[in-house]
């Protein structure tokens, strides 16, 4: 029996798509996969339908360096409507807690200082966390109780941007699994006018920012689609990278390690090898050699 062969294209690179509200992140992927006609991609962190701004997308090569991405900084705008605390901990959710109480900023400025630095912090009920094997917010629609325990996250920068006597602006900077939903949430119980997330827009996903992103409207206008398509290094470039040769690059691809020669090179860590501009290999750095844990599949 003849296996019927792909049509796709072989596509290798980064798209920064700035995503628009209403959309889910799994349908932004498969629309851009129709885009560019592509065998594989996925994202780099998953953005709430009601959210917009940065979703990082990777193809083909690409795929091998979501996990850099997806530990990267990352950074949102958000606005919090304070006097009702709804299920979701958004403005798709129903309201279970409501208040008269509207806070004064400096009641807020007051009280951000307890949310920046190592925090612990629990989850909205309506996550993608996994709870024995299912997705926390698929529990919750069906109607089960979810009971997730709080975890440790890295909160950077916390601050007001402006704010009206129902809604506050933040900006926040963070490490990954921090919830700005769980912010809000943990920020009107405290004040005890309650609150929830009612716009959120993210700014940053590790080395990306909205100056690298396009629309949809752009990326299918003529001639664009080429041009939002970024390399796979972009996904490594927060890492040290390290150029080799050809015979290097060739030992690497077959998996061998490789010694690391000269004062400047990394003494630990995890770390890539280019050739040409082009990545060859990523891995750790043991006993003064790297030792490749990914190779790239890669014209040099």
């Amino acid at each position: 029996m003849n296996q019927r062969r792909s049509n796709r294209n072989i596509v290798d690179g980064w798209v920064v798509l700035d995503k628009p509200v209403g959309e889910t992140s799994t349908h932004a992927v498969s629309r851009l996969k129709r885009i560019f006609n592509a065998k594989k991609a996925g994202h780099a962190g998953t953005l709430d339908p009601l959210a917009s701004g940065i979703l990082p997308v990777a193809f083909g090569e690409a795929t091998k360096t979501v996990p850099f991405v997806q530990e990267g900084e990352k950074a949102y705008l958000f606005t919090v409507r304070w006097g009702v605390e709804t299920d979701t901990d958004d403005s798709e959710g129903v309201a279970v807690r409501t208040s008269e109480f509207r806070p004064k900023p400096e009641d807020i400025a007051a009280l951000l200082p307890r949310f920046i630095g190592e925090i612990m912090q629990t989850p909205p009920r309506f996550s993608a966390i996994k709870i024995a094997g299912a997705r926390a917010y698929d529990l919750a629609r069906g109607g089960e109780a979810v009971e997730l325990k709080a975890r440790q996250v890295a909160i950077h920068r916390l601050e007001i941007l402006d704010a009206t006597a129902d809604e506050t602006r933040f900006l926040m900077e963070c490490g990954k699994g921090a919830y700005v939903r769980a912010i809000a949430r943990d920020i009107g119980r405290l004040l005890g006018c309650f609150g929830h997330v009612s716009e959120l827009r993210r700014t940053r996903v590790g080395p990306f920012t909205e100056a690298d992103s396009f629309t949809f409207e752009e990326i299918e206008s003529d001639g664009a689609a080429a041009e939002a398509m970024l390399s796979v290094e972009a996904g490594l470039s927060e890492l040290p990278c390290v150029v080799v040769d050809r015979d290097a690059a060739a030992r690497l691809r077959r998996g061998g390690s490789l010694i690391l020669r000269g004062r400047d090179a990394p003494a630990g860590g995890v770390i890539y090898a280019a050739c040409g501009g082009v990545p060859v290999a990523f891995g750790e750095v043991v006993e003064g050699a790297l030792e490749p844990s990914r190779v790239f599949n890669l014209p040099f």
